[in-house]
């Protein structure tokens, strides 16, 4: 590999890999190299797999950006199923909050919210609508009090979380109506982890905003109650998308067709 590189160096005249004694790293001629080849060496790597498959087996790789909400219900209970089916197609998942350009980073397709995907992309639905609820604790809401109003949470104890895209505090998002709320909430504890808000409010810590189907069983169990009810957001769901361009891919076909048929398609 390393006497190709360098013959490859020779023959452009430029440096591809910038090497020391503990590492190799890529170039800027490196960089745009790999850049505008990667995606023709991908395909020419596919079409090479697919040639050493047996008639009607699919070879591939399909990676997948996933924020940690969806991976309950559209992920555990696909995979296991389509790896049976399809034993030569590798998943990559990649469990990330932050929106990703998926073309640029190298994704065939991305799971989220469809306010979050970019218009250009092909969208296919994976679950129904569900709501963002604002909770919290019996024993937090008998010492603290029961919000009425979104302006109410600013003197709340809240558990807020940080969005991995801009580093700023999440403000909560209510609405009513035609009128919509950010609530620039505020509270001693800060985590990015939803089930850990979910049990941090469960132990009187503060209100939580979440998924209403990730608290569900706390709701049912009544370790958890919504409030503001009256003003919790309803979104259209989760759903897969991907550039035009990637329906020519079978092994992302397959996996989209599994997920619309596996998926956890109602979350209420």
């Amino acid at each position: 590999m390393s006497q190709a590189v360098r013959q490859l160096e020779e023959q452009l005249r430029v440096v591809l890999l910038a090497r020391t004694t503990r590492s190799v790293s890529l170039t800027d001629a490196g960089r745009r190299l790999v850049d505008s080849a990667g995606p023709s060496l991908g395909q020419v790597a596919a079409a090479l797999a697919e040639a050493s498959a047996q008639p009607g087996e699919t070879v591939g790789r399909v990676r997948l950006s996933v924020p940690h909400a969806a991976v309950p219900f559209v992920i555990d209970p696909v995979l296991p199923t389509f790896r049976e089916r399809h034993p030569r197609i590798g998943i990559e998942v990649v469990i990330e909050d932050r929106f990703v350009d998926i073309v640029a980073e190298g994704y065939d397709a991305g799971v989220r919210l469809s306010e979050a995907i970019e218009r250009d992309m092909v969208q296919v639905r994976l679950t129904d609508a569900f709501r963002f609820v604002v909770v919290g604790s019996p024993g937090y809401l008998l010492r603290h009090g029961t919000p009425e109003r979104p302006e109410d949470l600013l003197r709340h104890e809240c558990i807020t979380f940080r969005s991995q895209t801009t580093g700023a505090l999440y403000a909560w998002e209510l609405e009513r109506g035609r009128r919509n709320w950010r609530v620039p909430v505020r509270g001693g504890v800060v985590s990015s982890d939803a089930r850990l808000n979910a049990s941090l409010a469960e132990q009187d810590l503060g209100l939580v905003y979440a998924l209403e189907p990730m608290v569900i069983e706390q709701l049912r169990t009544r370790r958890l109650r919504v409030v503001l009810e009256r003003y919790a957001p309803t979104v259209p769901g989760f759903f897969i998308y991907f550039p035009s361009v990637a329906r020519r891919s079978t092994p992302l076909r397959l996996f989209v067709e599994a997920a619309k048929e596996l998926a956890v398609r109602s979350l209420k």
